[in-house]
């Protein structure tokens, strides 16, 4: 057997996230019985992290085990035949075998997409925001997020990690056009809800309801309820993830 990466990209709206559950349909779940029925045999893959209902990945990453007797651009080409339109598989490649999609990765990013103007062709990619938005004071803000600090303010509450430290080396919005723009943020590891509400109290700094330097009370007060409202799922994008010893 061979440790292979296999890099895809999806659409989450129709699935319960990621990771497998009880009677909800998930992108692991899907993967997983197509690659069984093409193998013939029991497949389980991991995946590079968790992303919830509704959230999308235009970089992902799994890895899996194959018989030495398996062709992998065959398998790759098959997936892409009977698997939903909603996933696209770009690549496949043998690596170590004690590289791991998860516990390697020593960075990720993600995107959170937002339109100002009704668009009904970004409906479930990016979040409408008709909301005036001043971007260089959601800038500002963002600035105060990066480094190595505690991120409990911003995480889902009861999860099972050991830590709530992370190394956030970017933090930005950028402006498209047309009144679309999304913030783009890069770290070692992200808790539950982190974007999601980085996003959410970066919109009240850009409408003027906080102010930039209130970012510093938020983080100090390692309080899930200083933080503002998380915004919804469907705006955010797991767009990279990277690796030594490996290039996609």
């Amino acid at each position: 057997m061979r440790r292979y990466f296999i890099e895809l990209k999806y659409n989450g709206t129709d699935f319960f996230g990621w990771q497998k559950q009880p009677n909800q349909i998930s992108i692991q779940e899907t993967i997983e019985s197509a690659l069984s029925i093409l193998l013939n045999k029991e497949i389980n893959v991991v995946g590079c992290g968790r992303t919830d209902t509704g959230v999308h990945a235009y970089k992902y990453i799994l890895h899996l085990e194959l018989p030495e007797n398996v062709n992998p651009e065959i398998l790759l080409y098959k997936l892409n035949r009977i698997t939903s339109s909603s996933i696209s598989f770009t690549s496949i490649k043998k690596v170590a075998n004690d590289l791991h999609a998860r516990f390697s990765a020593k960075t990720r990013t993600y995107r959170y997409f937002i339109h100002q103007h009704k668009d009904p062709f970004l409906t479930t990619t990016s979040l409408y925001f008709p909301n005036e938005l001043d971007v260089n004071a959601m800038n500002q803000a963002a600035n105060y997020f990066k480094g190595e600090q505690d991120f409990t303010s911003l995480s889902k509450l009861h999860t099972d990690v050991k830590t709530n430290i992370c190394n956030v080396t970017q933090a930005e919005w950028k402006q498209i056009d047309n009144g679309k723009l999304y913030f783009e943020i890069t770290a070692n590891r992200f808790l539950r809800n982190m974007v999601r509400a980085t996003v959410g109290t970066l919109l009240e700094v850009g409408k003027h309801k906080i102010k930039s330097e209130s970012i510093l009370e938020i983080l100090n007060a390692k309080n899930r309820n200083a933080a503002k409202k998380s915004v919804a799922a469907h705006g955010l994008f797991l767009w990279d993830i990277t690796y030594d010893n490996y290039e996609s």
